[in-house]
């Protein structure tokens, strides 16, 4: 990675979707801006686009199941053998066995050996399997050729390897899951640095806003980054403090590694479809039927991200020479959305509330070591009165203005809950909490994360890092038998 690179890129390697962002440096004054790359993937077996986002799944056909040639991207000489992008998002509703999805969430597991081939995770026989981090470097890799065939064409000098690059990664993810990370970006020939997706988020904030920034908050003010994807739950705590006549930032706190997001909502709602298909249809569906279904219930619950409540039906594959038609298919109504995604997700709850630390059970069909509460706000609830600054009183001081950042938040139900319940925790001091609004949610982690490589680079407004966790030293004394 080049400090002097004529560009500057962002990239947000993410459970569900990838995005990439860029700085073209050689650009002057107001010129010069942040662009999100458009990336060239598979939308359809020998049909090419070009995509705000990358969606992180990997198809591994098996020698019948499609033509090699209609896998070629139009940099590739040669027929791959997989495929990355939407049509590998789509077929794993239709061959779940064929399709890694959720790497992310995988690489930050320690309960397997995250170098060796598991994935697609099954615990029957699947035809082909990659490492979590072969799955992360095929990412990259489908990333890095794509902006070389369009951006580096005409002088090697611009290829991705030789550009400063900046990789974001949770806030929660441990030391081991940042270097496995590094290592596949390694391996895609590109040398990176990492960034916090938070931060990239508040930093993208900043870049959309200029120097308004400082209308819309305040010395004093506490800013949560509520950042829901789909692996995983980060929350980060942000302060504005007067800094000599300046407004400045400092990160206050950052959460505990909590893998709860999107696909808990998938799972959640593809077991209680097939908790359906079994009360009104008698049929039990296996293994490759539930992931199959957890992909579909996972395109119902983007729809309602996109606001649509309407009554969603749901199908997939049938199995048996009963099934009419080779489909089974349950419908999914408004009342299934809110009470197992709304309730269940994001339950109305007191300041006072922690999070369940039960045994972990259910919602482990595909092997990760989810979050025993599913109760959002409750992890919300418990970070809060962990990580905030007391007043006089002892109580904790609560958020007074708030970034959602992440697919899951994107849809204005769920983060209308939050705010509901921010709101009422806040009660006592009758202080509304702002919304800090985001352009655009799916872009602003790789949109940020170039703009702070930007920053670091050029100079301008930057969050200074404090410790991201309390820390308690215990003295051991000699006491009484």
């Amino acid at each position: 990675m080049d400090d002097a690179s004529r560009y500057i890129v962002g990239i947000d390697l993410g459970t569900t979707n990838t995005a990439m962002a860029y700085v073209d440096m050689a650009e002057a004054g107001a010129a010069r801006r942040v662009r999100p790359f458009r990336i060239p993937q598979l939308v359809a077996a020998g049909e090419v686009a070009e995509m705000s986002v990358l969606p992180s799944f990997v198809y591994l056909p098996g020698p019948g199941d499609a033509v090699p040639d209609t896998l070629r991207l139009p940099w590739q000489t040669t027929a791959p053998s997989v495929a990355v992008g939407v049509f590998a998002r789509d077929m794993a509703a239709l061959q779940p066995s064929k399709v890694v999805s959720s790497a992310k969430s995988w690489l930050c597991y320690d309960g397997i050996d995250r170098r060796e081939d598991c994935l697609p995770f099954s615990r029957g026989s699947v035809p082909r399997q990659i490492s979590p981090i072969a799955a992360a470097r095929l990412t990259l890799e489908h990333l890095r050729d794509a902006w070389n065939a369009r951006m580096a064409a005409a002088d090697s000098a611009y290829r991705l390897e030789q550009q400063t690059v900046m990789l974001t990664v949770p806030a929660s993810f441990d030391a081991v899951a940042r270097e496995l990370t590094v290592e596949a970006a390694v391996q895609a020939g590109l040398t990176v640095r990492l960034l916090e997706e938070p931060q990239a988020a508040f930093y993208a904030w900043l870049q959309q806003r200029g120097e308004s920034w400082r209308q819309e908050v305040s010395d004093g003010d506490v800013i949560l980054v509520c950042d829901v994807g789909g692996g995983t739950t980060d929350f980060s705590l942000i302060a504005v403090m007067d800094q000599g006549g300046e407004l400045g930032l400092q990160r206050i706190a950052v959460g505990d590694h909590t893998l709860l997001g999107g696909d808990n909502m998938d799972l959640t709602l593809a077991y209680a479809m097939a908790a359906r298909i079994k009360q009104e249809q008698g049929l039990d569906l296996d293994a490759f039927q539930i992931a199959a279904l957890t992909h579909a219930c996972r395109a119902a619950k983007e729809r309602v991200g996109e606001g649509d409540m309407s009554p969603q039906n749901v199908t997939i594959l049938g199995r048996g020479s009963g099934v009419v038609g080779g489909t089974v298919t349950t419908r999914m109504t408004p009342e299934d959305i809110r009470n197992l995604l709304l309730d269940g997700f994001f339950p109305v709850c007191q300041l006072s509330d922690k999070p369940e630390g039960r045994r972990k059970v259910g919602l482990r069909t595909f092997g990760l070591d989810y979050a025993a509460d599913p109760g959002l706000t409750r992890h919300l609830a418990g970070f809060i009165d962990r990580h905030s600054f007391r007043d006089a009183a002892g109580n904790p001081m609560l958020p007074t203005a708030i970034l959602f950042n992440g697919g899951v938040t994107k849809s204005a139900v769920f983060q209308s809950r939050v705010l509901d319940v921010l709101h009422a925790w806040n009660a006592a001091s009758g202080r509304e909490v702002v919304v800090l609004q985001q352009a655009d949610a799916d872009l602003s982690v790789a949109l940020g994360a170039a703009w702070y490589a930007t920053v670091q680079r050029e100079g301008g407004v930057r969050i200074k890092a404090g410790s991201a966790r309390s820390y308690y030293l215990g003295v051991e004394s000699s006491l009484p038998a």
